[in-house]
């Protein structure tokens, strides 16, 4: 990465910045959507102290009267966790995501009971979200739990999933719930903390950046050049973000483990990687 380069990915405007920065602290509906890495320890079973944070972040803002819909990977990690299963196929993991999914919504009823909140699962696919009135009915639905104050537990439903499992599509699935159901935020949680100039994992000199707008071409080329498989996912975290901002949403990439990530969010403090919300322009 040239310094060129790093200079065209910081060009998008303070004042834009700071307007989406608010409407992301005001935002009263939320989808957060946390990964794997961001639910699991290093050997991918289900960690209950990641789990018990992300649910005291939630919990931040629900305190401040915003619905949430959380989106959570996670239930092939718990399946692991309780079979030990070295697996290594994709059916491997659709069976353990069956085991793994009930154990997941066991730890996320348990520790969100601790602030009485109620929660409910909702497991989705592709063809939900495409199909017009299958949509409308899960929209409806959300609806109905955000006006009774439940927390909807949104998970892909690995069973019958294939492709999905490979490519970890929860993220374009809380994009496309994110745009589906008109929320005002997208907060996407993971390992990396954000989109940087290189793979933080290897590259000591990679900097974070801060906003993504009209620069999204010149941002998109440095993810191609410089990210892997192990990358955390963040190709389509960057196009899950990117698809909301284009409807009008301010979308978060920020780190699962920042101490109160969402609350800092919630008072417009500087948080990983903001995407500007774009009305349709680019740099293209």
């Amino acid at each position: 990465m040239t310094e060129q380069e790093t200079e065209r990915v910081e060009t998008v405007d303070a004042e834009e910045v700071e307007r989406a920065r608010q409407l992301a602290a005001d935002a009263q509906r939320v989808v957060v959507k946390a990964g794997t890495n961001s639910l699991t320890d290093e050997e991918s079973r289900l960690d209950r102290v990641k789990l018990d944070k992300l649910v005291s972040d939630i919990m931040d803002l629900r305190k401040r009267g915003k619905d949430v819909l959380l989106v959570s990977s996670g239930a092939i990690g718990a399946g692991k966790g309780l079979l030990d299963e070295d697996v290594e196929t994709v059916e491997g993991s659709q069976a353990l995501s069956t085991i793994g999914q009930s154990q997941l919504m066991h730890h996320y009823t348990q520790s969100f009971d601790r602030y009485d909140q109620q929660v409910a699962q909702v497991l989705l696919t592709e063809h939900d979200l495409s199909n017009p009135e299958r949509f409308t009915n899960f929209a409806n639905t959300v609806e109905q739990l955000f006006e009774w104050g439940v927390v909807p537990i949104i998970n892909e439903n690995d069973a019958v999933a294939t492709e999905e499992i490979q490519i970890g599509d929860n993220d374009m699935i809380s994009a496309s719930v994110a745009i589906g159901i008109d929320v005002d935020l997208l907060v996407t949680l993971t390992d990396v903390g954000g989109v940087f100039t290189g793979n933080p994992k290897d590259d000591p000199d990679a900097e974070l950046i801060e906003a993504v707008g009209t620069n999204y071409s010149a941002v998109q080329e440095i993810i191609d050049a410089s990210t892997d498989a192990a990358f955390g996912g963040i190709q389509t975290k960057v196009e899950g973000a990117r698809d909301a901002s284009e409807h009008g949403i301010p979308a978060i990439i920020a780190k699962s483990t920042e101490r109160d990530v969402l609350e800092k969010i919630a008072t417009a403090k500087p948080v990983g990687t903001l995407f500007v919300p774009i009305n349709g322009e680019s740099d293209e």
